[in-house]
């Protein structure tokens, strides 16, 4: 299977239409942005993430990258915990800390100081990583999103020893524990964002050269694909979960999870090769297009924007940022592997 040839390129229109002097809205209804909801740094980590993955940038992405760069930078604080909501005017709604914002802050601070191509924001964004980086979390899916920011840092400078140290504690807590027979996750249920586990423990094993580790994460993810791809199309955990006992379709079904597979699916090509990998970027992107469970195209052209749920009897078409980010990261994806054989 090869990436769709009609694929669309990412369109930051909407992301933008989302996006004030401040930061980008969490919710919409339908196209247009709700302000009372206000703003988030798991928002806007990701911004800085896809924003950052378009070199030769145009002016709006260059705005998004610097824009979520200072947001985060506001979000945290001089111990490296991480606030996560913003409201309307400015002020913070919560307290700092170590969960998963600040592990995603992590992941888009260390992707911008490794891949940005303006030397002002890889400086300021190293910055605030070296803040965040003190901190450790007792949340497993929050150290995983920090193992992605801390494998870009190594990518590009394998002897940043705060990055390696941060990402060695993340790989120390990645081995799995005893497990209930046909059931390889290593939670009692799937819940969201789940590729991001077996995409961390691949980064984290090619990192610190821990083949060992590569290996599970890659029988994790092949696993995972299997278990979400029904009558040759991706049909992902729905927002309730799943568990040994449960089986698809299930609905709703958020576009972060075909993201965070596609995401995956990237990484574990990129270390291993491997065409089958490619084939799961292809399935996530045709997910978009309406290779899914309910048969609907789950974007819209006009804006840019995805909508945020598939449903049992079609889509939800409210336009909210996560679901765009999503659309955003793994058109990306698809895009970097346009004429590599599946």
């Amino acid at each position: 299977m090869n990436p769709p040839p009609g694929a669309p390129q990412p369109d930051f229109g909407h992301l933008n239409h989302m996006t004030d002097d401040r930061g980008t809205f969490e919710h919409a209804l339908f196209r247009e942005p709700r302000p009372e909801h206000g703003y988030c740094s798991d928002d806007m980590a990701r911004v800085l993430v896809v924003a950052t993955r378009e070199h030769g940038r145009s002016a709006e992405t260059r705005g998004l990258a610097m824009l979520s760069l200072r947001f985060l930078q506001d979000a945290l604080d001089s111990q490296g915990r991480c606030r996560n909501r913003m409201n309307r005017s400015g002020d913070w709604e919560d307290r700092p800390g170590v969960d998963d914002c600040w592990g995603r802050s992590i992941w888009g601070l260390g992707t911008a100081a490794s891949h940005s191509d303006d030397h002002l924001l890889r400086h300021l964004a190293t910055k605030g990583l070296e803040r965040a980086m003190q901190r450790r979390s007792p949340w497993p899916r929050a150290m995983a999103f920090a193992a992605l920011g801390t494998a870009e840092v190594l990518s590009v400078d394998p002897d940043n020893m705060p990055a390696r140290a941060l990402l060695a504690d993340a790989a120390d807590a990645m081995t799995l524990p005893r497990r209930q027979p046909g059931w390889p996750w290593p939670e009692p249920r799937l819940t969201y964002a789940n590729a991001t586990v077996p995409e961390a423990m691949i980064a984290a094993g090619a990192a610190l050269e821990r083949p060992n580790l590569v290996r599970q994460g890659l029988l994790l993810l092949e696993w995972l694909l299997e278990r979400e791809t029904q009558h040759g199309h991706l049909s992902v955990t729905p927002v309730g979960g799943s568990g040994a006992d449960d089986h698809g379709p299930g609905f709703d079904q958020q576009p972060i999870e075909v993201a965070a597979l596609a995401d995956a699916c990237a990484r574990a090509h990129s270390v291993v090769g491997d065409g089958r990998w490619v084939d799961g970027v292809t399935a996530a992107t045709n997910w978009f297009l309406g290779d899914n469970d309910a048969g609907v195209v789950m974007w819209d052209p006009e804006t840019g924007g995805a909508f945020d749920g598939l449903e049992r009897d079609g889509a939800n078409l409210n336009q909210g940022t996560e679901s765009t980010l999503a659309l955003l990261s793994t058109l990306q994806q698809a895009r970097s592997f346009v004429g590599v054989p599946g």
